[in-house]
């Protein structure tokens, strides 16, 4: 099975092009689910359809579906919710206030995730397309199912014996509710469902990413951060899609001072994304909202080439063959933005505003950083001392 995830800016035609993806595939034979995990749901708008928080099948091999994110969070997490507000109103009361903090950004987004982990273990389908919500929320959603777990874990660290035998002691004296059964059993849920959650992300032989972009300065820009992003938490881009490329003719009287920005744009695309397939979708001269439509949007898209394939890979990690030096690969990062550290067997790496920590593989796992050199798209770690 292969799990395809659309992501880009907002309004750059992620929902088309998801779309027109998953019709292609249809067509082609393969049995296609597509899913939006963005809350302002658009895909039943491009395929003119009502779509459910089911899969609905629209046409031979193909379902879709808009999740509802509020129903999935109650699934997940609704006693553990309940555990958290009740510690929060402990003090003051009710009110909207505990709600309003119990919603962390992105929560929403990875119980949708956790359907996509649902219908690929189901083995019901051959393709999953994932249109997602704009950038920030995407890596909010990718970055989730690491970072929660370690929230859980520091929120909740007592073990479910220690619970049932002194926790109506420890709650008589300090006032305190401990948690019951039934928010152990959410923990279980979450953490065992992220941890396969995670596993499946990054299996690169399943899922590719594939970032959608306007030939436009600005869009451009974010496609490179969230590229960036993307590769600090190890996950496999395997093609850029250049929508909206304005046709010559079109760039005619009005719009001729748009030419030189275009082709501006478009050699920037060319050289920063170089080793990345590049596809390109000129503007349409009608909104694509048909299965026609759509349809020949992904042969003008992809022409002979089956978008359901891995269409690229990039080794992430290389370590030297003396195993004394471990190069990362952060596309688009800029030394001044970086920031590296360790802690015990743990590299912690800061690019700008986006922060990771991960486990050193098993070469580094007794040894200190003993230096640092970023050239070419690589952070190069050296390392010596042993612990």
């Amino acid at each position: 099975m292969r799990i395809i995830i659309y992501t880009g800016k907002g309004g750059v035609g992620k929902t088309s092009v998801a779309a027109a993806t998953a019709c292609r595939l249809a067509r082609d034979g393969k049995r296609v689910l597509i899913m939006s995990t963005d809350q302002a749901h658009s895909l039943g708008d491009s395929f003119d359809c009502k779509i459910g928080y089911e899969p609905t099948e629209i046409a031979k091999n193909l379902f879709a579906m808009e999740i509802d994110t509020v129903h999935e969070g109650e699934k997940s997490w609704g006693n553990l919710k309940d555990y958290f507000k009740k510690l929060l109103t402990l003090k003051g009361g009710g009110g909207i206030e505990a709600e309003e903090l119990l919603v962390f950004p992105g929560l929403d987004e990875l119980f949708s995730m956790f359907r996509i982990l649902e219908w690929y273990e189901s083995g019901q389908f051959d393709v999953i397309i994932v249109d997602c919500a704009p950038t920030g929320e995407t890596l909010s959603l990718l970055k989730y199912p690491e970072q929660f777990s370690a929230l859980i874990n520091k929120a909740l660290p007592m073990k479910k014996a220690g619970v049932r035998t002194v926790g109506p002691v420890v709650e008589k004296l300090t006032k305190i509710p401990m948690p019951g059964e039934n928010v152990f059993d959410d923990v279980e849920y979450l953490m065992d469902k992220m941890q396969r959650l995670q596993n499946l992300l990054l299996d690169q032989n399943v899922v590719s990413i594939r970032v959608v972009t306007t030939p436009e300065k600005i869009v451009i820009g974010e496609a490179k951060r969230s590229f960036t992003c993307l590769y600090l938490y190890h996950y496999n881009v395997d093609a850029i899609i250049v929508n909206n490329v304005y046709p010559k003719k079109a760039m005619e009287g009005y719009f001729s001072k748009w030419i030189k920005m275009q082709e501006n744009a478009l050699r920037e695309i060319s050289e920063s994304f170089s080793e990345v397939p590049k596809f390109y979708l000129e503007l349409q001269p009608r909104e694509l909202r048909t299965m026609e439509g759509l349809l020949e949007a992904a042969d003008l898209l992809f022409k002979d080439v089956d978008p359901g394939e891995v269409l690229f890979q990039k080794e992430i990690y290389r370590i030297d063959k003396e195993g004394k030096l471990l190069s990362i690969y952060l596309p688009f990062a800029e030394k001044e933005e970086l920031d590296l550290g360790q802690d015990g067997r743990e590299i912690i790496v800061n690019v700008k505003n986006e922060y990771r920590k991960f486990p050193l593989p098993a070469e580094f796992s007794d040894k200190c950083i003993t230096g640092a050199k970023f050239r070419d798209g690589y952070l190069n770690v050296t390392f010596g001392d042993v612990f």
